[in-house]
């Protein structure tokens, strides 16, 4: 699943693009909110989760890797 921006949060400062090294986000303007132009090349790393300085983008993970996750920490 890809990442997904709220419009409303974004700033356009264009950080998701520029640390995306799988290109997920198109031509980023300056000002205007980046848009996801290829999601199945997200890898879920991240990246632009954590690089976002107003917290405007959310990383909806895909069912396999969720439970996967899920089954990991309840191991430990």
């Amino acid at each position: 699943m890809p990442p997904v921006i709220n419009e409303e949060k974004c700033i356009g400062c264009t950080k998701c693009a520029q640390i995306c090294c799988m290109d997920v986000f198109g031509p980023a303007e300056p000002k205007q909110t980046p848009q996801v132009r290829y999601p199945e090349e997200c890898w879920h790393c991240r990246a632009c989760v954590m690089d976002c300085p107003v917290g405007a983008i959310d990383l909806r993970y895909p069912l396999p890797y969720m439970l996967q996750t899920t089954n990991v920490s309840k191991a430990n």
